[in-house]
């Protein structure tokens, strides 16, 4: 049984079946871990989004912004973006089975026994691995929960910007959700600011990749994550960054998780978007 780790697919459903066609991935022995946005600004959400859902135990995904966004935009929260691709979806016969299966995924997937732990964006500097199971478990409790929809309703937004335990209610969830499906960059007191999205060192000099943080409690995890494509293709600091463009017709990357050292793949993708 191989194992392997897959960056953000958004739509690009082509790059995914060519990617799988290259780990050589078998359904019935292998496993996927996804880093989250399956959806949006790509051509063929739908058909990713069913096709990892009908993978079952075979699939970890965890959720990404663009997967939230799609929630909200369902539940009636928020409305739908100029470069959205989600029409397809809203519109699925089986849309409420697809979209209540993409609610109670994760934020976070830990495996004791490969050693890695998964997320969408980023950890804040103050949490470990106790802290952040805990965290995802709380937002999750909400975003599986009857009352999800009053959370959707004010999700969005940047403050507040830092972790504090004593934060309640929707400012408590904001960050918690933020950090996991927004993170790129902090200050070294641990802030984030989600307005800069370029490469390391385009960042304003008091700002550095969450990751790089000196302090970091969580510096002893292998840590898979996705959501920056500016970054690229990421090894190094403790994590491992799988987001490497697709979308923006770069590559779709793959890391194989079952074995030491990691094996990386790549596979070319065609552009589905000028902006």
């Amino acid at each position: 049984m191989a194992v392997y780790a897959i960056g953000d697919v958004q739509g690009c459903y082509p790059a995914l079946m060519k990617l799988l066609t290259e780990i050589g991935f078998d359904a019935d022995r292998d496993r996927l871990w996804f880093t989250g946005d399956l959806v949006n600004r790509g051509p063929q959400s739908l058909e990713v989004l069913r096709f990892v859902k009908g993978l079952g135990e075979r699939a970890e995904c965890v959720l990404g912004n663009h997967d939230l966004h799609l929630l909200a935009v369902a539940a009636g929260a928020a409305k739908l973006k100029k470069r959205d691709t989600l029409d397809e979806i809203l519109q699925a016969t089986d849309r409420n089975d697809l979209l209540r299966w993409l609610r109670t995924r994760p934020l976070l997937h830990h495996d004791d026994s490969l050693g890695y732990t998964l997320i969408h964006a980023g950890l804040l500097p103050p949490w470990n691995l106790a802290d952040a199971r805990r965290l995802a478990h709380e937002a999750e409790t909400v975003l599986r929960g009857d009352k999800v929809d009053e959370f959707f309703h004010r999700m969005y937004g940047d403050l507040p910007d830092h972790w504090n335990e004593n934060l309640r209610g929707v400012d408590r969830l904001r960050v918690i959700v933020n950090a996991f499906t927004r993170l790129r960059y902090c200050d070294l007191e641990g802030n984030m600011d989600l307005r800069p999205k370029g490469p390391p060192g385009s960042q304003p000099p008091d700002l550095m990749p969450w990751f790089q943080v000196p302090g970091r409690r969580s510096q002893e995890l292998k840590i898979i994550f996705g959501h920056w494509s500016a970054l690229g293709l990421w090894h190094g600091d403790g994590v491992i960054g799988l987001d490497s463009g697709c979308l923006w017709g770069r590559s779709l990357s793959a890391v194989r998780l079952d074995t030491s050292p990691s094996e990386f793949f790549s596979i070319n993708c065609d552009a589905v978007s000028s902006s």
